[in-house]
């Protein structure tokens, strides 16, 4: 994947507080400044949104995963890149659990996931819930494990509410070196661009794949481990290979939509799961854009 980012600060605007101080149990202040960026940029960085002491205990479920301690079933542990599934996953380049807490039901209600939804309702208003979560490993010295340029709502099937807070931890420091997240900025205010499937079947891969413009520069966000990026579903975002040789870039993703999306969303079959029917993962909007 072409760079064609910016190598700029992320940008976004926050507040000076210290982060220990906007952490208040469950809650995590959200600042103007900061939902001035959302609005205007599609994205914010938060920082400190998990201390380090709530980092290890998030970290230590991530990583029975990786280990392949809990059970995940058909598609929805795979590599990103190819849809490899079943497989030995030391050898993908991205790897992809979807939906874990549907996996570890016990995870559910975790402290990241009920500061998420302090954030979402401040950021987007009232009536905000989990739609679903997501973990996304790079392992280092893999320049192959790119997440190629994408609207989430192009996985997204078309409802009537758009409100969405995509919550990306940093399990590890995220750099431009290990493959840090990249968007574009304004970039919601647009329609969702067609996209395609990166293999041509999305019965082969997941991955759907849109193109820059001539005009498009992608804007690196580089965060440091307990901080979040949160982003609209219409912003344009991706990340490119880790080429570090030992950093690790692990991320933890909940999503949160409004109910009365989620529950549209369930009346039709759609969980985000990648074993959901063909014919739902084919009404997505990427694909009819």
């Amino acid at each position: 994947m072409t760079s064609n980012a910016a190598p700029t600060p992320d940008g976004a605007a926050t507040d000076r507080l210290d982060p220990a101080r906007r952490r208040q149990g469950d809650r995590y202040i959200v600042t103007d400044a900061d939902r001035d960026a959302f609005r205007r940029d599609g994205y914010v960085h938060l920082p400190g949104v998990m201390s380090d002491d709530e980092m290890a205990d998030i970290e230590a479920v991530y990583d029975r995963f990786l280990r392949g301690e809990i059970t995940v079933a058909g598609k929805d542990f795979n590599d990103m890149t190819t849809g490899e599934h079943g497989t030995d996953p030391s050898g993908y380049a991205v790897v992809n659990v979807m939906v874990p807490r549907r996996y570890l039901p016990e995870w559910q209600g975790n402290l990241y996931e009920r500061r998420a939804q302090s954030i979402a309702e401040q950021l987007c208003g009232e009536g905000m819930t989990i739609d679903f979560d997501q973990l996304l490993a790079k392992s280092p010295g893999r320049a192959d494990a790119v997440f190629h340029w994408h609207q989430d709502q192009a996985y997204w099937i078309d409802t009537d509410d758009r409100r969405t807070a995509t919550c990306w931890l940093a399990v590890d420091d995220s750099t431009i070196e290990n493959g840090c997240m990249q968007f574009l900025p304004g970039s919601h205010h647009e329609s969702v661009r067609p996209h395609r499937p990166l293999h041509g079947d999305r019965s082969a891969s997941h991955t759907l794949v849109t193109d820059l413009g001539p005009d498009d520069v992608m804007r690196p966000v580089e965060i440091r481990r307990g901080d979040i990026t949160v982003h609209n579903e219409g912003v344009l975002h991706g990340s490119g290979g880790n080429t570090s040789a030992s950093s690790h870039r692990r991320a933890y993703i909940v999503a949160l939509r409004s109910e009365s999306t989620v529950a549209e969303e369930r009346r039709r079959g759609f969980t985000h799961s990648h074993n959901d029917a063909g014919d739902v993962l084919d009404a997505v909007d990427g694909l009819h854009a």
